[in-house]
């Protein structure tokens, strides 16, 4: 990895030897972003875009791991794509990847439409107009549907796929019946989910779900995953998801 300007606040987080990427308090990452990035499962032929893809930790993830033929990252917010472009050149992935400052609801002059095998996105969490709004800008974007919506992101998801393209995303459980129908009335068939708790003995905080695009009925339910064992350790499924990957505990 070749040396890149950092400005205040940001650092270099290593996801391999001297492969990693540029994060800030308020471009960073958490266990959702690689539980995710993981669910997608992208092969080495996969074309692939990440909506809302911040400091471009998903597209980076598989990168690292020598996955997808070409990952296109969108991000609404300038400095997190800045700091994605800054990581794909100091990584030397630019023929390879590419951020795109965009707003995902309005996507025709940056993406083309229906060619990619996959689409994933880290959505905001909390529905339109609930809960209690941050003071901070970055926060609002990231965890509340200020700037897109479950419908906006499902319709951006359908224009980019091909026939047969998955789009994948984690949610929380109480927004999973919600998310299952605004992406079958995309077109977009739910097909595989998977619940994600923090230990064998609480209740799922997570769900990582997979829809394709033209698919028919019928879903697959995957095992339950454990962040941690009933120890508190590390679970070791876990582990293997990390591999060289610095622990990130914000589950």
């Amino acid at each position: 990895m070749e040396e890149t300007e950092l400005f205040e606040n940001e650092h270099i987080e290593y996801v391999k030897p001297n492969f990693g990427l540029v994060v800030s308090p308020a471009h960073t990452f958490g266990t959702d972003a690689i539980l995710l990035a993981r669910f997608a499962a992208p092969k080495k032929n996969t074309l692939a875009c990440d909506l809302g893809t911040g400091c471009g930790i998903i597209p980076m993830l598989w990168l690292a791991d020598g996955l997808c033929r070409r990952v296109d990252g969108v991000e609404i917010r300038q400095a997190g794509y800045n700091q994605f472009a800054r990581s794909i050149r100091a990584n030397g992935l630019e023929e390879n990847a590419f951020a795109h400052l965009a707003d995902l609801k309005n996507l025709d002059a940056v993406l083309p439409r229906e060619i990619y095998d996959l689409v994933t996105m880290n959505p905001p969490y909390k529905a339109e107009n609930t809960g209690i709004l941050s003071d901070s800008a970055h926060e609002k974007i990231a965890r509340h549907e200020t700037a897109c919506t479950l419908k906006d992101i499902a319709a951006a998801a359908a224009r980019l796929l091909k026939y047969g393209g998955r789009f994948c995303l984690c949610i929380r459980p109480e927004r999973l019946f919600e998310t299952m129908q605004t992406m079958a009335s995309n077109g977009i068939e739910p097909k595989k989910l998977r619940l994600v708790s923090k230990n064998p003995n609480s209740a799922p905080w997570l769900c990582l779900i997979e829809g394709r695009k033209g698919g028919k009925h019928g879903m697959q339910v995957q095992n339950g995953l454990y962040i941690y064992d009933e120890n508190g350790e590390l679970s070791a499924e876990m582990r293997r998801m990390y591999g060289a990957y610095k622990e990130k505990e914000q589950a």
